[in-house]
This record gives structure tokens, C-alpha cells and sequence, in this order.
């Protein structure tokens, strides 16, 4: 126990307690905010690992956030705060939208938590938007029990999009998701998909195999062996009336009528899915897929790291100037959104092949004890990070702690350098999908206790700031 006392005894340890991160701000006389995210003059090309994929065929529709949450002046005061909680009220509806939305309450409630208004953009690429994502085709699925479509025509789904919005703020979601998760009316009505109703659909895809693929989505195994995705890839293109192989289909970059059309399809096909399982076992097997596609890249912005770049270009050995121009640029890293511990490989990879590119050819990381962890949101004044779980993840609420999520202490493990300055793509799968080996007492580069465990950070609504305190 007492070697968890002190939030500077975590770096580079593992701890044996659930950790619970308090921001209650009325508690704190000397908290501070953290800077304002870094403005960036200059935003290299990177490789095309830590682009978003451009035909969203891993998820129900392309997640990219685009908001990241600039923070207050640290020079100026902070008004008296104390902790609030949502407050429930009943939507102005619009009247139009031939849905009963009780039918999924539940998954209404759990998109609302997951994109909550004070933590949207921080969870966005991993928590908030797959979610969102999920509930569209959830409700496309809903919709269709009534008319026999799986889509939307462009008024009616006007008029339920904005419904749809209209009740997750009042169940105290941001009002700007669909910003954030690039997500607009036009995903629920089916676009140029030429199949969009039920009877078509079942005459033209052989629905018995796609349900026994997606009915039941190991979360363990469809990223790497996929079973589900294939079906659904395979139903869109038949629907499509384009018949190519998930091979053949590269050919089609640089087509984007094509590619269009394909999208559409697979917005048809998971909106049958939608149709025929139950909200809840369809809402786990969308988030699973979606959580294969986010994994895959690395959705942080990187700025030019010129002056890192500069001090390190040299250095054989730990250096001061070069740790702390490295660390600098890293806490503007963190300060952008929580990502996963398979994002952080990649995120890591991505900007040490920068870094060898500018001339770095040093293993900085190590040089300067640089963690996985250290490319996430960071809480306890800069001394914890905080990577996600690859698997989904929701975000809970509780009325006497507010909102929380769970961090993975698992990562606690150096990040990986890149061996060259050009990479292609980085395998999570096979030999490759285990992550790095955890450190052992022998190998621990600070003091701190040996023992496994989750981190839980409990952030009530009054602000963005990630400080706390430790309850044991």
C-alpha cells in the first residue's frame, strides 16, 4: 500500500489497487489547467498508417473526430465550481418520425453516457462515435419493422436525425456529435445503394449464412481471423450488383462512384442486421467491428518536430536537452484524446519513423523513458497516463462520482521505436498481436509497486481538467 501513496511513485509501475481519479475542483485550491492545445503551423505528411481508411469498410460509418477540446488560459482565474450532473428533460420533438424510441431506450441511454457533454471529444474515435455509429444502424433497423425499408427517404430521415440528436442532448450528451463523428442524416437513407428494401434484400443475399457470422462477433478474434466482416462485405456487393472478391475490391480505389456505392450497401446490410438481432447483441457486434477499424490507425495529430528533431539528431546517449525538448512536444501529444494501447503502438511508430526521417536515428524513447501510456490523455499532473482497453469500452455514470471510464495499467511498457524511417503497416495479428512484455522488478527504471490491476478515472462534469486525487 505504501508504495501507492504518491502519484510519482506510478511512472513506470504497475499498481495493485482500482486507482479512482476525483476532479472535484471545489477540493483544489492550486489546480491548474493544462495549456492550450499546441496550434500547429505545419502538419507533415505522414505515412498512410495514421490516416483514417477512406472506405470505412471496418465500421458502420467512417469515424474521424475533428473536434479536439481546446482548453482555458492557465493565467486566468477560475470562477467558484462545484460538481453538476445531467438533468434529464423531455425533448422537443419534431413530430415527424414514425418511431417509437423507447423500443431502444437502452441504447439511446448508453450513447448518451458514451458521448457525454463534457467528454466527447476526448473519447470520440474510441468510445463515443462507434457508439453513435452503432445506434443509426440500430435505428434504421427499428424504422424498418414499420415499412418493410431499410432506409430512410431524405425528409422522414431529416426528421428523425434531428429527433435522434434532439434526445441524446437531453439525456446529456454534446449537441455536437454529429460534428464530431461525422454523422449526418443522409447515413440513415441508403444513399445509392440500388437495394433498399427487405424483400429484394432477402432474395438477392443469402441472409442465413451473414446471420450465423454476425449473430455471435468474438471480440478476441474478428479483428485479426474475421468472420462477420466478410459476410457483410460480401452481402453489400451482392446488393451492390458489383461482383468482386474483398481482394478485387482494392482495384477499386480512385473509383469513388463505386466505392460510394459500396458504403451505401454496407449501410443497407448492417441495417438489416439491425432488423433481424436484438439491439443489445447487434449493438456489441457493430462496436466490435468498429473497434477493429479505429485500432488500425493512429488518430492523432502530429505537428512538425523540428526542435525535437534538432536537440535529439546527435545524441547516442540519455541527454537533457533532447529528453525535454522530447517531452515537451509529447505533453502537446496529450493533451488531444484518449486512445487505445494498440492505437499508442501505432501512434508511437508513426512519429519515431518521423523522427528518423528528420535524422534521429537514436532510440529516444528509450533514452528518455518515453511510455506507451505517455500518448494518451494524462491525469495526476502529468505523472499517469491513461490508455484504453483495444476492446470497446463504454463510459459510466454514476450520480455521486459522475462520469468514468477504464484505463488499461497493463501498458506500462516502453514504446516501440521504429526500425526504419518508411513503414508500411503494423501487424497486431498473429505472432505479432500480443502486446510488448510487461517490465519486470528487475527491469523497473522507477521505484514503485509490482502488481496488476485497472485504473478508473471518475471525471464529474464541471470541467475538462484530468487532476485528481487518490482514493484507496
Amino acid at each position: 500500500m505504501d508504495c501507492c501513496q504518491t502519484v510519482s511513485h506510478l511512472k513506470g509501475s504497475l499498481c495493485c489497487q482500482l486507482l479512482l481519479f476525483f476532479i472535484w475542483l471545489s477540493s483544489f485550491q492550486d489546480a491548474v489547467a493544462l495549456d492550450t492545445v499546441f496550434e500547429q503551423s505545419y502538419v507533415p505528411t505522414m505515412p498512410e498508417l495514421a490516416k483514417p481508411p477512406s472506405s470505412g469498410i471496418f465500421g458502420p460509418i467512417e469515424i474521424s473526430p475533428a473536434v479536439i477540446p481546446h482548453y482555458p488560459d492557465p493565467d486566468e482565474p477560475f470562477p467558484p465550481m462545484y460538481p453538476t450532473f445531467p438533468t434529464r428533460y423531455e425533448p422537443v420533438l419534431t413530430g415527424k418520425c414514425p418511431v417509437k424510441f423507447s423500443a431502444i431506450s437502452s441504447i439511446m441511454d448508453k450513447t448518451a453516457s458514451d458521448c457525454s457533454q463534457p467528454l466527447a471529444a476526448l473519447v470520440g474515435n474510441v468510445i463515443c462515435c462507434p457508439q453513435l455509429s452503432s445506434l443509426i444502424r440500430i435505428f434504421q433497423g427499428l424504422y424498418s419493422f414499420n415499412s418493410a425499408k431499410l432506409v430512410l427517404q431524405n425528409s422522414v430521415a431529416s426528421d428523425c436525425f434531428t429527433d435522434i440528436i434532439s434526445i441524446l442532448a437531453s439525456r446529456g450528451a454534446n449537441s455536437t456529435i454529429p460534428t464530431l463523428c461525422s454523422v449526418k442524416s443522409s447515413n440513415l437513407t441508403g444513399g445509392s445503394c440500388p437495394v433498399q428494401d427487405v424483400n429484394t434484400f432477402e432474395k438477392t443475399v443469402n441472409t442465413s449464412r451473414l446471420l450465423e457470422a454476425c449473430t455471435t462477433v468474438d471480440p478476441l478474434k474478428e479483428c485479426c481471423r474475421p468472420i462477420c466482416q466478410p459476410a457483410i462485405m460480401d452481402a453489400a456487393l451482392q446488393i451492390s450488383g458489383k461482383q468482386l472478391t474483398l481482394d478485387e475490391n482494392k482495384n477499386l480505389v480512385g473509383e469513388p462512384n463505386h466505392i460510394d456505392t459500396l458504403s451505401d450497401c454496407k449501410g443497407v446490410v448492417y441495417a438489416y442486421l439491425s432488423r433481424k438481432l436484438s439491439p443489445d447483441v447487434v449493438n456489441t457486434a457493430f462496436r466490435i467491428l468498429s473497434a477493429c477499424k479505429v485500432n488500425k490507425v493512429c488518430p492523432l495529430d502530429f505537428k512538425q518536430p523540428l526542435e525535437v528533431i534538432k536537440a535529439c539528431r546527435n545524441v547516442a546517449a540519455p541527454s537533457p536537452s533532447c529528453c525535454s525538448s522530447l517531452n515537451t512536444y509529447i505533453a502537446g501529444i496529450q493533451k488531444q484524446m484518449l486512445i487505445t494501447n494498440r492505437q499508442a503502438i501505432i501512434c508511437a511508430t508513426v512519429f519515431g519513423s518521423v523522427l528518423r526521417k528528420g535524422g534521429v536515428m537514436t532510440n529516444i524513447y528509450d533514452l528518455c523513458d518515453v511510455d506507451l501510456k505517455d500518448f494518451s490523455i494524462q491525469a495526476a499532473y502529468g505523472q499517469q497516463g491513461c490508455l484504453l482497453r483495444s476492446l470497446p469500452a463504454d463510459v459510466m455514470f454514476d450520480n455521486s462520482t459522475g462520469f468514468s471510464f477504464t484505463c488499461d495499467l497493463s501498458d506500462n511498457i516502453a514504446a516501440p521505436w521504429p526500425s526504419s524511417s518508411s513503414i508500411s503497416s503494423v501487424s497486431l495479428c498473429g505472432p505479432e498481436m500480443s502486446l510488448p512484455a510487461l517490465p519486470t522488478s528487475e527491469t523497473f527504471k522507477n521505484p514503485g509497486c509490482r502488481c496488476g490491476g485497472e485504473l478508473k478515472f471518475l471525471v464529474p462534469i464541471i470541467s475538462f481538467l484530468v487532476f485528481g486525487t487518490l482514493l484507496y
